[in-house]
């Protein structure tokens, strides 16, 4: 099989280690793996602050270079809330629009989140993966309310050989990030931030796993500020780490 690789803006220019894991990952289960380089944001930064025609100028400019540059192709990201974008307010974006409300449904129709792609395209749970450690998951709001993504990570990391997988207290509470939200109501973010720490250091956990990493760079960012030895990995990565040779064979 085939996908184009839709990376993200905040995987991009923060965290290029996911998009290398999640390559890594996915070639690993014998998936092939082009990235349309003329890919940019999906627009949701836009979108969400209300210039609703620049987020419409950068949607267009995504659905053209992934038409352009990988046809027909599946699209797999590591961001639920960027496939969320794609998949439910690219419609409304386009609304009055026939053609590009055509071309836009056409699109989100071939977009996937990363663990989306593995349980139900490649019919996948199991990796054969190995990481002894115990783990809480993060459940972003915009992958579980947008998508209705939940057990798909879940049953991912289950499968892992040797990982305890602990409830998180509160799964549904947000973590407070909400991109500029966590600019304009800086106080209120840190307070919900909080009371995401509090939750993650109640399970014991030494790893926190989410699979959007806005979210992960927020509670990573508090994590660290108040010195809080759990280490945060996106679910490419510590199925990238858990898949390799070495570590299946340790």
């Amino acid at each position: 099989m085939r996908v184009a690789l839709f990376i993200t803006c905040l995987c991009d220019l923060f965290f290029p280690e996911v998009g290398e894991s999640t390559v890594r990952l996915l070639r690993r289960l014998q998936v092939e793996v082009t990235f349309p380089a003329g890919q940019t944001c999906c627009g949701q930064p836009g979108y969400n602050t209300g210039y609703t025609a620049e987020a419409r100028d950068v949607a267009r400019n995504l659905i053209e270079v992934f038409e352009r540059e990988a046809p027909g192709l599946p699209v797999v990201t590591p961001s639920g809330s960027c496939a969320a974008m794609i998949r439910h307010h690219y419609a409304r974006l386009f609304a009055g629009d026939s053609e590009w409300a055509a071309r836009a449904a056409a699109f989100a129709e071939r977009v996937y989140e990363l663990s989306e792609f593995i349980v139900h395209v490649l019919g996948r749970t199991d990796l054969g993966a190995r990481y002894p450690a115990v783990a809480t998951f993060h459940r972003s709001c915009h992958m579980a309310r947008g998508l209705g993504l939940v057990e798909e990570p879940l049953a991912l990391l289950r499968a892992v050989e040797g990982l305890e997988l602990v409830d998180l207290p509160h799964p549904g509470e947000c973590c407070g990030f909400g991109g500029t939200f966590a600019v304009k109501m800086a106080e209120l973010s840190t307070a919900m931030v909080d009371a995401k720490v509090q939750a993650i250091e109640e399970t014991g956990a030494q790893l926190l796993v989410g699979c959007d990493v806005g979210c992960l760079m927020h509670i990573g960012g508090r994590l660290r500020r108040l010195g809080r030895p759990v280490r945060v990995l996106h679910l490419a990565q510590l199925l990238d780490e858990a898949t390799r040779p070495a570590r299946r064979t340790a």
